[in-house]
């Protein structure tokens, strides 16, 4: 544990004076990520591995719409070899910081092959859910000036999703569908509870507006 306290009070001083103003890709939220793997780890995990990934994944952090945005894991996972040197990681466990920072994107499509990747990756999209997965959906969206919600028709019952232009969009398009794409059980536990909290969300959202929930939302 003394071991494990140290790396992370070394790993939050080095990402501390990296990470770019993001309220959504911050400091709490690396706090957070890591906080979920631990919450979610199995006894395969290495988890000195499994803590630097945490850490170390958003080192690159493109904005949502930057046509470059697939690569900024594998740019972290590039960027983060030096750092896992100076920390006194070996070669092995250096690959596989690297292969868990690269496989967690979304947008990168690369499949976690190890414990260390597939519970990073789980850990890293239970943030997008939740009470905080509410507020940092509406942060990114305001930083893109993306409107919360179509006032016409907020739930695109006659229009075709779009999240270019509506942050309530994404959550259909993406985030009520995590939960089926999570690759551990305490991830896709913890993934259901989540989303959740985030349709009682959208039924308090629809009762303010006028407007119901669709029951194909519900279904998430």
């Amino acid at each position: 544990m003394a071991i494990l306290a140290d790396l992370r009070t070394r790993l939050r001083g080095i990402v501390a004076q990296r990470m770019q103003a993001d309220p959504a890709h911050d400091l709490a939220h690396l706090d957070r990520v890591w906080r979920n793997a631990q919450a979610i780890a199995d006894d395969q995990a290495n988890m000195q591995v499994l803590m630097a990934a945490c850490y170390l994944h958003d080192l690159v952090n493109l904005p949502k719409n930057d046509p470059n945005r697939h690569l900024a894991s594998r740019k972290s996972a590039q960027v983060s070899e030096s750092i896992l040197d100076d920390l006194g990681f070996d070669d092995p466990s250096i690959h596989a910081t690297q292969h868990a920072i690269e496989s967690h994107s979304y947008s990168a499509n690369i499949p976690p092959r190890s414990s260390e990747a597939r519970i990073l990756r789980d850990a890293d999209r239970l943030d997008a859910l939740g009470a905080i997965g509410i507020a940092r959906c509406f942060t990114v969206a305001g930083a893109l000036d993306r409107t919360l919600y179509d006032l016409d028709d907020p739930f695109a019952e006659n229009r075709n999703l779009d999240d270019l232009k509506f942050a309530i969009d994404h959550w259909k398009i993406k985030l009520l569908d995590l939960p089926a794409g999570m690759l551990t059980q305490g991830g896709r536990d913890l993934a259901t509870t989540r989303v959740s909290v985030m349709l009682e969300y959208l039924e308090a959202l629809a009762e303010e507006i006028g407007h119901p929930v669709p029951d194909h939302w519900k279904s998430a």
